[in-house]
């Protein structure tokens, strides 16, 4: 099971598993103690230049979406690495992705999760 929240929501222990941040940078105002965060692999984050496009309101979602499978894809070894053991991690029990964005559904956080259960390349 593959979750996705908010990294500023309080940990659940029951139920988040491996908690993994997926922004690539820490999220503001928050202490590592209170974030809980077991895995940080930024070589599956979206680029600073991705990202701050994407905010910006230059594209729509649909193109953020096939952008940043795009730099997943050309990557290298290091982010296909991250990315089967994640696939690994998600295999073993729950596992949560954390992100600092308002809406993690229109996130490049719920395009890792969609990969990470294999419905995308």
């Amino acid at each position: 099971m593959i979750r996705l929240r908010r990294v500023y929501d309080p940990p659940e222990p029951g139920a988040d598993g491996v908690r993994v941040l997926v922004d690539r940078l820490w999220p503001r105002g928050l202490s590592k103690e209170a974030a809980r965060v077991d895995e940080w692999p930024k070589a599956v984050t979206p680029s600073g230049e991705l990202r701050s496009w994407y905010h910006s309101g230059a594209g729509s979602w649909e193109e953020f979406r096939e952008r940043y499978e795009a730099e997943l894809g050309a990557g290298g070894e290091q982010a296909e690495a991250e990315l089967e053991r994640l696939r690994g991690l998600a295999a073993q029990g729950p596992l949560t992705l954390l992100t600092a964005v308002k809406d993690p559904e229109r996130s490049h956080a719920s395009v890792l999760a969609g990969l990470l259960a294999g419905d995308g390349p």
